[in-house]
C-alpha cells in the first residue's frame, strides 16, 4: 500500500500499523510525536492505528514549554 510520510511517498505492507512504521524510521520511537491525516496519534495508540492506502503520516519532535 502507498502512504505519504512527512510529504514523501512510501510503500508499506498491507496491515502495517503506525507503531511498526515509527519503529522502522526512528532511532527512538518514544522521542517523536505522530499524526495521521492531520489527527494526533498518542504513543500508546500507535499499535491500534492500522494504516490505510493514501494515509498521510507526519512525525515531529514534541514541543514543550512553560
Amino acid at each position: 500500500m502507498n502512504i505519504t510520510l512527512n510529504g514523501e511517498p512510501r510503500e508499506l505492507p498491507e496491515g502495517s500499523t503506525l507503531a511498526q512504521l515509527v519503529a522502522l524510521i526512528a532511532e527512538s520511537p518514544q522521542a517523536v510525536a505522530t499524526a495521521v491525516n492531520q489527527e494526533f496519534v498518542a504513543r500508546d495508540s500507535r499499535d491500534a492505528c492500522v494504516l490505510r492506502e493514501g494515509d498521510a503520516v507526519f512525525t515531529f519532535q514534541p514541543i514543550t514549554g512553560g
